[in-house]
C-alpha cells in the first residue's frame, strides 16, 4: 500500500535542531516533488519547504529561510528537513507531501497525492 511515513520529532530547547525524514512505502520518491508542512494548535497549517521532482529547486518560508534544509536520498527513498536553530514558534506537527506532477507549485498549492500522518516537533521556552 502506498503512504509517507514522518519520523525524527521530538523535543528540543531553543536554538536546539532536529532531523525529520519522510520515508516512502509503496512509492519512489524520486518521482516527486516533496513537500513539508507545519501546522500548530489554533493555526492553519502552513507551507514550510519543497524540493522538486528533478532537485532542480528548492522552496523555504520566509520563516525558515537560513535555518532549514530539505535534502533527498534517493538510495534510502527518504527526504529529509534540517532544522537548526529551532525556535518556540516552530512547534508543531509536521506532515510531508507527495505529488506525482514534481513540482513544488503544485505541492504548495496542496494538490497532494499522498500525505503523511505527521510528526510532532516540540521546541520549548
Amino acid at each position: 500500500q502506498v503512504h509517507l511515513v514522518e519520523s525524527g520529532g521530538g523535543l528540543v530547547q531553543p536554538g536546539g535542531s532536529l532531523r525529520l525524514s519522510c520515508a516512502g512505502s509503496g512509492l519512489t520518491l524520486d518521482y516527486y516533488a516533496i513537500g513539508w508542512f507545519r501546522q500548530a494548535p489554533g493555526k492553519e497549517r502552513e507551507g514550510v519547504s519543497c524540493i522538486s521532482m528533478s532537485d532542480s529547486s528548492t522552496t523555504y518560508a520566509d520563516s525558515v529561510k537560513g535555518r532549514f534544509t530539505i535534502s533527498r536520498d534517493s538510495a534510502k527513498n527518504t527526504v529529509y528537513l534540517q532544522m537548526n536553530s529551532l525556535k518556540p514558534e516552530d512547534t508543531a506537527v509536521y506532515y510531508c507531501a507527495a505529488d506525482n506532477l514534481g513540482f513544488c507549485s503544485a505541492v504548495l498549492a496542496g494538490l497532494n497525492d499522498y500525505w503523511g500522518q505527521g510528526t510532532q516537533v516540540t521546541v520549548s521556552s
